[in-house]
């Protein structure tokens, strides 16, 4: 379930296993190891970084200025970003991003895990806590994960948890410089109130 600690406005969330919070300046030292740990496996699945910008995992103040980019999106609604800490310990990130409103009410969902962690079925616990949150909390109507398909460690966590598949969405973000076919995989408000249940007792409760 969702709470809050010190009177923030931002939100922790939790699982069996595991604790969700955006993550903040005094993190760096834990994200920037982990970050660096993880560097080859990243590369393959996430957007270039443009040569001009600095490494927020090397740079204190880049990621400085990244929780703050965090924090006006909280702000504003339009995302809300959450390391996913194991025993206390940062190892992996789960973002709710582009959130719309209106006629969509939709919201799209990614996530990366360490690979020292990888494995042990905590990201999925993290999927499950923040689509409650999406569903139960911002109200929304439909959840989106986009997926490259030889990425077989992503897929097995929505697989893990059986959410449908929408077909291939073909060259749909462009990853490491090149562009990309994913997979959309999607789960509505619809489908949250007859299998959310069971996936919250199943990997939160």
């Amino acid at each position: 379930m969702m709470r809050r600690r010190n009177s923030t406005p931002a939100p922790w969330l939790t699982g069996r296993r595991i604790t969700l919070r955006p993550l903040r300046e005094g993190d760096f030292d834990e994200w920037s190891e982990v970050r660096q740990a993880n560097e080859a496996w990243l590369l393959e699945w996430e957007p270039r970084r443009p040569p001009s910008a600095p490494d927020s995992s090397r740079d204190r103040s880049a990621f400085g200025l990244r929780c703050d980019a965090r924090r006006r999106e909280r702000q504003a609604g339009s995302g809300f970003s959450f390391g996913v800490f194991v025993d206390d310990r940062f190892s992996g990130e789960m973002n709710l991003s582009s959130v719309s409103r209106g006629a969509h009410q939709n919201c799209y969902v990614g996530y990366w895990i360490d690979h020292r962690r990888a494995g042990n079925g905590y990201t999925p616990e993290a999927l499950v806590a923040v689509m409650r949150f999406a569903f139960e909390e911002l109200s929304l109507h439909r959840v989106q994960i986009s997926i490259i398909p030889r990425n077989t460690a992503s897929r097995r966590v929505v697989e893990k948890l059986e959410i449908r598949a929408e077909g291939i969405a073909e060259r749909y973000l462009q990853i490491n410089g090149a562009w990309e076919d994913h997979i959309r995989f999607a789960v509505t408000a619809e489908e949250w109130a007859t299998r959310g249940p069971a996936w919250v007792t199943a990997w939160l409760d």
